[in-house]
């Protein structure tokens, strides 16, 4: 299976191009650059995609909660967080119940920042997986989510 990398074509073991695996690792990098580079170009990172994504659906969360639902080390969102109430898309305040712990709540600007995000995404999908019919789109979907429910910790 000829593969092009770069200006030059490889050829790929078959015993590579027939595992699933390693085409997903793959087809990986190259969403990877696909969601960095167009959110550079909106100005944003995918850990704010995630923040303000939950933010939207969830309401207000402490940072420790955002942690857990995104999938993201504490660090990262104090680190994501702070950018985000510096372009003025999250407010942060204390929580009344524990003034120990943050609330972060999203705002109107987060909301217009979200949106810009969510088309970054639609065009890296329909970019990526254009060759797929909607339903072989809902298959792979449908096949992804349960192998990461599947192999999902706890």
């Amino acid at each position: 299976m000829p593969t092009v990398y770069g200006d030059r074509v490889d050829e790929i073991p078959a015993r590579l191009a027939t595992k699933p695996s390693w085409l997903i690792t793959q087809l990986a990098v190259h969403v990877r650059r696909l969601v960095f580079d167009g959110f550079a170009e909106a100005g944003a990172r995918g850990y704010h995609y995630r923040v303000l994504a939950a933010l939207h659906e969830f309401g207000a969360a402490s940072q420790a909660e955002l942690a857990r639902r995104c999938g993201m080390d504490r660090s990262d969102v104090v680190a994501a967080v702070n950018e985000l109430a510096e372009q003025g898309c999250v407010e942060r305040r204390p929580d009344p119940d524990d003034r120990r712990r943050n609330t972060v709540t999203l705002t109107k600007e987060g909301e217009r920042h979200l949106r810009r995000m969510d088309r970054v995404l639609d065009s890296v999908q329909d970019e990526l997986f254009e060759p797929l019919s909607a339903e072989d789109r809902r298959t792979l979907t449908r096949l992804l989510t349960r192998l990461l429910t599947h192999h999902k910790p706890g």
